[in-house]
C-alpha cells in the first residue's frame, strides 16, 4: 500500500513500511548517514541521519523510523543541521578521522569545527597486527557496529568480535581479547569491507601506506606462508 508524506515541502509517495531514509532517497532527497549500511541492520547509533518530524518533540533517526501517511518531515532545518554539526565536531574531537573521507566531506559541508572541543578525551589504541589479512586500529573506530553485524547474523554467523567495555571505554574486541587467529574469525574480510573509517584495513593497503613496496610485501607474505607450513 502506498502512503503520501511531505519531505522538505515536497509531496512524495512511498511504500507502507519504508523508513524515512529509504523514502527520501527513493525520491531523490539526500540524508547523510554514517552507521547505516545497506548490508547491515539499521540501529540508529550515530544519529547523523536525524530529521525533524512535525508533532514529534525529538529529532528522529531516519534510518529506523517508519514513514507514515501525511507525515511532514524536514531534513535540513536549522535544528537538524545544528545537531549534525555537533555530532561531527564531537567525533572529530575524540577519534582519528584521517581515513574517513566521507565524514571529512560532511564536516566541510556542515562547517564543523574539529577543534571545538579541545579538552575532549581521545580514543587511543595501538594498531593490532595479529593476522595475515587485516589490521585493527581502534583509535579510528566510531562504534558504528557494522563490523560486528556482518560478523554475526547479518552475514557470516561467526561471532568473532563484539562490543566490550562501558561508556567512553567501549570498543570492539574479541572474546578475552584473544588474537584474531585464536577466534572464530574465518578471515572473510567482510568486516573490512563495511568499515567507514579505516579502523579495519587490508594488510596490503596498510603496508603500502607504511612505505613498503609491492615486492617487499610479496617477500614478506612468502616468508609467512613458509613458516605456516613448517
Amino acid at each position: 500500500m502506498a502512503i503520501t508524506l511531505v519531505i522538505d515541502g515536497k509531496e512524495i509517495t512511498a511504500d507502507d513500511g519504508m523508513t524515512l531514509l529509504d523514502a527520501a532517497r527513493e525520491n531523490g532527497i539526500d540524508i547523510p548517514t554514517i552507521c547505516f549500511h545497506e548490508a547491515t541492520t539499521a540501529n540508529g547509533l550515530c544519529r547523523i541521519c536525524v530529521v525533524e518530524v512535525e508533532g514529534m518533540r525529538l529529532l528522529q533517526p531516519s534510518c529506523i523510523v517508519k514513514a507514515a501517511d501525511q507525515m511532514k518531515v524536514q531534513t535540513r532545518s536549522e535544528r537538524v543541521e545544528r545537531a549534525r554539526k555537533t555530532i561531527l565536531e564531537m567525533l572529530a574531537s575524540t577519534m582519528d578521522l584521517s581515513d574517513a573521507p566521507a565524514i571529512l566531506t560532511m564536516m566541510d559541508e556542515y562547517g564543523a569545527d574539529a577543534a571545538r572541543f579541545p579538552g575532549a578525551a581521545r580514543r587511543e589504541s595501538e594498531v593490532k597486527d595479529d593476522n595475515p589479512m587485516y589490521i585493527r586500529d581502534y583509535s579510528k573506530c566510531l562504534l558504528c557496529w557494522r563490523c560486528v553485524q556482518v560478523c554475526a547474523e547479518d552475514a557470516q554467523y561467526t561471532y568473532a568480535i563484539n562490543f566490550e567495555g562501558r561508556g567512553f571505554k567501549t570498543q570492539i574486541g574479541t572474546f578475552f581479547d584473544r588474537p584474531i587467529p585464536e577466534t572464530t574469525c574465518v578471515l572473510c574480510g567482510q568486516c573490512v569491507g563495511v568499515c567507514p573509517t579505516g579502523a579495519l584495513k587490508a594488510k596490503r593497503e596498510f603496508l603500502l601506506e607504511q612505505g613498503m613496496s609491492p615486492q617487499e610485501i610479496s617477500v614478506l607474505n612468502t616468508g609467512r606462508k613458509r613458516r605456516s607450513k613448517a
